[in-house]
C-alpha cells in the first residue's frame, strides 16, 4: 500500500547553492608546477610542518 503523505527524502534534497565548476571553488595546482624543481615540498599547517614528496612512481606521500 502506497502512502502519499510520506516525503521522499531523495526528491526533497536540493542544494541550497548551485554546484559550480571546481576551478571557481578552490585553486587547482598542478604537480608538474609544484614539483618542477624539487621532489619535496614543505607545507605549514596550524604551526606544524608537513613534507609532501613525489616518489619515482609518481605517487604523493604526505608525512609529518
Amino acid at each position: 500500500m502506497k502512502n502519499d503523505n510520506i516525503a521522499n527524502p531523495a526528491s526533497d534534497m536540493k542544494p541550497s547553492n548551485p554546484v559550480t565548476a571546481p576551478s571557481s571553488r578552490r585553486p587547482n595546482l598542478s604537480t608538474a608546477t609544484l614539483f618542477a624543481k624539487t621532489q619535496e615540498l614543505l607545507i605549514e599547517h596550524q604551526g606544524e610542518l608537513y613534507c609532501l614528496r613525489l616518489t619515482r612512481n609518481g605517487k604523493l606521500i604526505l608525512t609529518k
